[in-house]
């Protein structure tokens, strides 16, 4: 029975903690007062799941594009909004997977923290095909530290479903690590992490759970255009193997004091 509970479990942990319509960790900047941020996630599953997941299709060979507007509300507080697209293998030439809507705010700097913080909360409206919860809710803290040309992001989420099958179950636990080196003005190297461990209160076996390694580079085309690339491979046998993403934000507007 357990076992039973820990696959039906790994099923809304995999889909969570693997993102793949945005794979991302938050840095701790918000975009300043009065101006957008588009950003472009295309990303594509190389191996993925290949079985249905009661009506969630399979996520092998899936290509998902997403668009997010971010507009900066004050230098602190920001609203975003999400369009999510998705193509599968043998079903026309895409879908609509969803939408979402994404408040974030920041602790100033002035604060003198140990570490800069900001935190976001998001709500997701996926579509059956690719999510089995109608309704989900993430709970981001983003934790930064800079060390001289190094920098370092712990994403500490916590999400749950609101409305669906999952909504029992409680929060789950799905960390994001990203540590970058700057090694020019237009180059950043980087490394990601991203985990789904399972519910809080009762992790998953360790086989079981999702745990992504991404090395990749952020090109800053212009300073205000960037192009982050990442290729993911998985440590456990759970979920997707093999992850190609790609994002790409561009900055504009006027900054208002």
């Amino acid at each position: 029975m357990r076992r039973l509970l820990a696959l039906v479990l790994l099923t809304v942990a995999s889909l969570a903690g693997q993102d793949t319509f945005e794979i991302q960790v938050y840095e701790y900047d918000t975009v300043p007062k009065g101006m957008w941020n588009l950003e472009t996630h295309l990303n594509f599953v190389q191996s993925g799941v290949r079985e249905y997941e009661g009506l969630v299709a399979p996520t092998h060979h899936q290509t998902h594009l997403t668009y997010e507007l971010t507009h900066g509300i004050t230098d602190y507080f920001e609203l975003a909004g999400y369009l999510v697209l998705a193509q599968r293998a043998g079903a026309g030439p895409g879908e609509f997977a969803g939408w979402r809507i994404r408040p974030r705010v920041a602790l100033p700097r002035s604060w003198r923290l140990p570490v800069d913080v900001s935190i976001s909360g998001e709500v997701g409206f996926p579509t059956h095909t690719y999510e089995e919860n109608g309704v989900t809710l993430e709970i981001r803290p983003i934790l930064e530290k800079v060390l001289g040309r190094w920098q370092f992001d712990f994403n500490p989420v916590v999400a749950r479903a609101l409305k669906g099958p999952g909504r029992h179950e409680g929060w789950e636990f799905e960390p994001g690590v990203r540590i970058g080196f700057t090694h020019n003005k237009r180059l950043d190297w980087t490394f990601e992490y991203y985990g789904a461990t399972g519910p809080l209160h009762d992790p998953l076996p360790a086989s079981d759970q999702v745990h992504l390694l991404f090395p990749g580079c952020d090109l800053h085309i212009t300073d205000n255009i960037v192009w982050n690339l990442g290729v993911g491979f998985a440590a456990t046998p759970a979920g997707n193997q093999l992850t190609y993403k790609t994002r790409l934000g561009v900055l504009f507007g006027h900054h208002r004091k």
